[in-house]
């Protein structure tokens, strides 16, 4: 094992990562291609639904975002705590290697450790085969008007990062299986949209958020 590895389970004061992490410092390898999710995830930040404000959720930034990676499951994620840079680079990114749901473990490389619901990204793309991009937003409007959408959502007591919300997101695929976006009902404003393109993944979650504005007319 390289001299630079590093396991980890930071303790819930942290607010960041609830999930044992052994991650192994690295550069990004050639099968990598990230342009097409940097391009969204900017366009995401550009709309509110990433970012950091000192106001909201302690300080800490939201939002990431992913895409699958050929062979056994791995993705590529954005890192933990880069929701709040206005454009990112490649070294802001993880690869997650493998994953084991059960054990609530993940074993990632790359320039940065993975973002705290890598796990739940994992999930998703373990359950849903044909996705390819996961994106976690934040949206106060979308996610307070989540039920009238009738969006399935998550239980409140299942809070972000956790086992339980693994478990909750489980639930919702198997319950609603045609669905390509999901209110985390435990975790603030907190929304995950998927689909087999980024493009899919986005127009899903714009088309919903322009619905919950409109309701507020």
């Amino acid at each position: 094992m390289s001299m630079n590895h590093v396991s980890t389970l930071p303790t819930e004061s942290e607010g960041v990562i609830k999930y044992h992490l052994d991650y192994c410092p690295s550069g990004l390898t050639g099968d990598v291609s990230l342009d097409d999710l940097i391009a969204w995830r900017d366009i995401l930040f550009q709309l509110g639904l990433t970012g950091r404000d000192a106001k909201r959720y302690g300080g800490l930034a939201y939002g990431n975002v992913s895409t699958r990676l050929p062979g056994n499951n791995r993705f590529v994620i954005s890192g933990t705590q880069t929701g709040g840079f206005p454009a990112l680079q490649p070294e802001h990114f993880s690869i997650v290697q493998s994953f084991d749901l059960a054990n609530n473990r993940i074993t990632a490389s790359g320039p940065q450790a993975p973002s705290s619901e890598a796990l739940t990204h994992a999930l998703i793309y373990q359950q849903r085969h044909e996705v390819n991009h996961v994106f976690h937003v934040h949206s106060p409007c979308l996610w307070n008007n989540a039920a009238v959408l009738k969006l399935p959502v998550t239980s409140p007591d299942a809070r972000y990062g956790s086992p339980e919300m693994v478990a909750e997101v489980s639930r919702q695929l198997l319950i609603h299986s045609g669905a390509k976006l999901i209110a985390m009902g435990g975790h603030q404003d907190g929304l995950i949209a998927f689909g087999t393109s980024s493009e899919e993944a986005a127009f899903v979650l714009i088309h919903q958020l322009a619905r919950s504005r409109a309701l507020k007319t």
